[in-house]
């Protein structure tokens, strides 16, 4: 069976996303996301101009070896953009493997491990009272874990808030917050640790003496602390037994972590701008973190994400694979077919997409009682309208960035 075609389809129903469809000669497809968020023609241009070529003949059976060839012929390796690509072949080749032999992709990674997945959403909320009810609200559609972001006093803007938050027409339903904003330039938000530290705790305490101990609870850093700041921020949340605390030193700095780990309890999540298992290497092997971030979408597909995993299964790290919505439908069944069949999944973030993106990217996975399920039609599940894809033509979107008071660039 060879793969006979190969056509990249971008397309922006509520935001845009890089589709990967290879045919084979048989007429078999499979889907695979290559969505880099806020860089997504620079993968678009890789795919056709080094990738797709590269494809055509090729057996699609052959998935390892598809893989090793893209990533080690190029010499150029890893990198958001290379490991994105990689991704797409990797996870539509899979789709295709679970079609050709007529079983869900999760049977051909060894079959389920447990009957669902748990997964968390975003609540936020600038005041207590708006954040309240955000909570309420995630709860009220079956989620039992969720994320907190709030809003810091003195400040106009903070990570997770939703400044653009649309609601469906008809429903009312709030679709999750999209950090992406489309135009020329990027949107500017401003930046206070200090304010950030001295609010945040206060923050848990209320949400903890509102809702209970029972509740899982999550929250983003952003990469936006110090090591020190994020070991005192861990310290001073331990009272409120937080899930996790994500990505609370800038991913680059590994031995931020050590600090981290050696002044707090608070369990450590880290890896959504990670693409490959050698930047997991010495945080996985000295136990740095307790979860494993990344996405099938950035990490090169299903293939090495599993290897990732294996490896981080040793030190009883378990996954809590990113999945917002730059994570597209074929992107999340991915995510799902995966987290299904490892031993060590931990969490699956999980943001609803809208109704265009609905309109665009049939889906067979389900949301039942704060669980989610990939479905068992053969393959991954998810099937992309072409027409419905081109009547939303690509927008040119960036992420924002940060700013203190004095003017300096800080992370975002």
């Amino acid at each position: 069976m060879r793969i006979d075609k190969a056509e990249v389809i971008v397309t922006s129903p509520d935001r845009n996303f890089v589709t990967l469809k290879l045919t084979t000669d048989d007429g078999l497809t499979g889907l695979g996301d290559a969505t880099l968020n806020g860089r997504e023609l620079a993968v678009v241009a890789y795919l056709e101009e080094h990738v797709v070529p590269l494809l055509l003949g090729r057996d699609a059976h052959r998935i390892e070896d598809t893989w090793q060839f893209l990533y080690r012929s190029a010499y150029w390796r890893r990198g958001p953009v290379t490991m994105a690509a990689i991704a797409a072949v990797d996870t539509a080749l899979w789709d295709i493997k679970g079609k050709a032999t007529g079983m869900p992709v999760y049977q051909l990674l060894g079959g389920a491990s447990r009957e669902g997945l748990l997964a968390y959403g975003h609540a936020s909320g600038k005041e207590l009272p708006e954040l309240f009810d955000s909570i309420r609200s995630y709860q009220e559609q079956g989620y039992q874990a969720i994320r907190v972001q709030t809003g810091v006093p003195g400040l106009k803007s903070i990570y997770g808030i939703a400044s653009n938050a649309t609601y469906e027409a008809n429903s009312g339903v709030r679709y999750d917050y999209e950090p992406a904003q489309r135009g020329d330039l990027p949107s500017l938000e401003d930046w206070d640790t200090r304010s950030y530290l001295r609010h945040l705790p206060t923050v848990f305490e209320a949400v903890r003496s509102e809702f209970g101990p029972e509740v899982p609870l999550l929250h983003d850093g952003h990469h936006r602390m110090s090591p020190i700041q994020a070991a005192r921020l861990g310290k001073s949340l331990e009272p409120f037994d937080l899930f996790w605390l994500e990505d609370c030193t800038p991913a680059e700095n590994q031995e931020a972590l050590r600090l981290v780990r050696q002044h707090t309890t608070t369990p450590l999540a880290i890896g959504e701008i990670f693409n490959s298992v050698w930047d997991y290497q010495q945080i996985i092997r000295e136990q740095l973190i307790d979860y494993v971030r990344s996405a099938v979408t950035h990490t090169g597909g299903i293939s090495h994400l599993k290897k990732v995993l294996d490896y981080a299964a040793q030190y009883q790290i378990k996954s809590g694979m990113h999945g917002p919505t730059d994570i597209s439908p074929v992107g999340m069944a991915a995510q799902m077919h995966l987290s299904l069949a490892i031993h060590n999944f931990g969490i699956l973030e999980y943001m609803k997409h809208g109704e265009k993106t609905n309109e665009v990217f049939r889906q067979s996975f389900t949301w039942t009682d704060g669980m989610l399920h990939p479905g068992n039609e053969p393959g991954l599940g998810v099937e992309l309208d072409a027409d419905a894809a081109g009547r939303y033509p690509y927008q040119r979107a960036y992420l924002p960035f940060n700013r203190l008071a004095d003017g300096t660039v800080h992370d975002w």
